[in-house]
């Protein structure tokens, strides 16, 4: 049986839409927002930098339900990268989390993949898997592109 979403979630018309609305409900540390951004399927899957898989909604709801026990989530997307296809999407981020420490406010940075699928719902997270970064994936790889338009 489907879950009721919160009323004051606004349709995700975009995976854009659902990767703002998921951040914004981490900077809040809004439990009902960020699940309302999970898709209510069974297999869902979050990792966490250094953390076992959390597969489900109650698993992933009550895995964020202690994250945020000890306060708001300052995570921001600083660098994404997008691969759309029809009702899938794939996002690269390098997040930058302000986080409090004895010496004052330090800046980590996570790298994350976040998948979005479109539903009758809108766009949905799937996936969520984020592993440690440093200060160092700032500068990007790339190739440059050999042709000029």
């Amino acid at each position: 049986m489907p879950r009721n979403k919160p009323p004051d979630i606004a349709l995700m018309t975009s995976p854009d839409d659902a990767e703002a609305q998921f951040y914004e409900a981490l900077q809040r540390g809004d439990i009902d927002k960020l699940m309302a951004v999970w898709s209510d399927d069974d297999e869902i899957c979050c990792v966490h930098p250094h953390g076992p898989r959390v597969v489900g909604p109650a698993a992933i709801r009550a895995a964020f339900d202690a994250m945020f026990s000890n306060g708001v989530i300052d995570a921001r997307p600083e660098k994404v990268r997008r691969v759309v296809s029809h009702g899938s999407a794939v996002h690269s981020v390098v997040e930058r989390i302000q986080v409090m420490t004895d010496e004052g406010p330090q800046v980590a940075w996570v790298i994350a993949t976040n998948v979005y699928l479109k539903t009758s719902l809108g766009w949905r997270l799937v996936a969520h898997h984020a592993s440690p970064g440093s200060s160092q994936e700032l500068p990007e790889v790339g190739e440059t592109p050999s042709v000029l338009h």
